[in-house]
């Protein structure tokens, strides 16, 4: 995909880099540190990942290049109106895995488009069912795996995923964290 800007992607995220370097983009990575990531307390839903991927997007106005896109994402885990962000710690990671567990959750990611003269944010939603979990599962997945850096406390591609998705309703790569598909479309719109 040739694109008519050098693209950064401003994300700590492995999985972020990895799947933008699945579309065949290059990009460079570039983060400003020290981001507030919280949100008006009136928002819900989808408004919550736009409101921090635009967030986000706003240092780089400053910085930007004439012929460079920035992107920015935000990802939520949201069941029952509330937001599960990253567990600060093992029980939390433990309480979110037990309130998701054997139910529907929907997992949202905002994601924003900028460049020194415009702005473009969408969102992505996708309804994750996970099977009843039991305790010694979740202990095992705490133990072994790295829930404290995701949203909802679990990576949908490692082993939690595997033994605990029953269904799935929408974009796969929006779950592990960037909705790779819709991404681009939007860029192909957005570079015209």
């Amino acid at each position: 995909m040739k694109l008519p800007y050098k693209i950064v992607l401003a994300s700590n995220s492995p999985r972020r880099r990895e799947l933008l370097g699945g579309l065949g983009i290059d990009f460079t990575v570039k983060v400003i540190g020290g981001i507030d990531e919280s949100w008006p307390h009136e928002l819900k839903g989808e408004d919550i990942p736009l409101y921090i991927s635009r967030e986000k997007a706003a240092p780089y106005k400053a910085t930007i290049g004439a012929d460079e896109l920035v992107i920015t994402a935000d990802t939520i885990v949201y069941v029952d109106g509330e937001v599960l962000g990253k567990p600060a710690d093992k029980a939390d990671a433990k309480r979110m895995l037990r309130m998701i567990s054997g139910r529907w959750h929907e997992v949202i990611t905002g994601v924003t488009l900028m460049t020194a003269e415009r702005e473009h944010s969408f969102a992505v939603t996708t309804k994750v069912k996970f099977c009843n979990l039991s305790d010694s599962e979740i202990d095992y997945y705490i133990k072994n795996y790295a829930p404290m850096d995701k949203a909802g406390a679990y990576g949908i591609q490692e082993w939690i995923g595997y033994v605990g998705v029953e269904a799935i309703e929408g974009s796969y790569f929006n779950v592990v964290g960037l909705p790779v598909q819709r991404l681009y479309r939007e860029l192909t719109k957005f570079c015209r």
